[in-house]
């Protein structure tokens, strides 16, 4: 059995619980991560959840998202997840972390305290998928996944949206070459894009960036 971190409202630790227990309709507030992998031409990598996932399978999602152990940070998990996932290897900058909460259907929901990593693959040729983990990929432009959400936000992992609307929060202690890829994605219309498919997912408005 696998057990995740419960957290409070500050991301303080306060004990542990089961993976499903945490994931029931009500939920329980739990520490989790979420990663978005570019290549050098700024291009984020999308992933589709395996259909055998408990919660929004089929889904399209950031590039990966999966919860930290005890005794791991938010890079250190991510950075033992990716190959987990993916089968590559990449150093991992922290960006920043949200907290929310979104019911899956009548099946269970997602409470967490996500931190959000950036990274860049620089040989996309190595990725290769972990069978029960991830069904599909692709890369897309800004401009491509804007019009997609906008288009269909039912196809989106809500995580992954409330992440790409913190992308102007980010932490600006992290590598020139993230830098780089932030300015890329940072337009000063990405907010607004998103808002529509955001209340699509939280009508109830459950979700907040938090302050470090």
């Amino acid at each position: 059995m696998e057990y995740l971190i419960l957290v409070d409202g500050t991301d303080s630790q306060i004990g542990t619980e089961e993976k499903v227990t945490c994931h029931l309709p009500n939920g329980k507030l739990h520490r989790a991560f979420t990663i978005f992998l570019f290549n050098k031409e700024g291009q984020l990598l999308l992933t589709q959840r395996s259909m055998s996932k408990m919660l929004w399978p089929g889904d399209w999602d950031g590039t990966v998202a999966s919860h930290p152990r005890q005794s791991e940070n938010y890079i250190s998990s991510a950075e033992r997840r990716l190959p987990e996932e993916l089968g590559v290897t990449c150093k991992l900058d922290y960006l920043y972390k949200f907290e929310y909460h979104v019911p899956y259907k009548n099946i269970g929901s997602e409470n967490e305290i996500c931190g959000t990593l950036i990274g860049t693959l620089d040989d996309p040729s190595k990725i290769k998928l972990v069978e029960d983990e991830i069904s599909d990929i692709r890369w897309v432009t800004l401009e491509q996944i804007l019009s997609e959400i906008e288009k269909t936000p039912q196809i989106f992992c809500p995580w992954m949206l409330v992440a790409l609307y913190f992308l102007p929060e980010s932490n600006h202690n992290i590598s020139d070459g993230h830098k780089k890829i932030l300015k890329m994605w940072n337009r000063n219309d990405l907010k607004s894009k998103l808002e529509a498919s955001l209340k699509y997912h939280f009508p109830d408005h459950k979700w907040e960036i938090k302050k470090e």
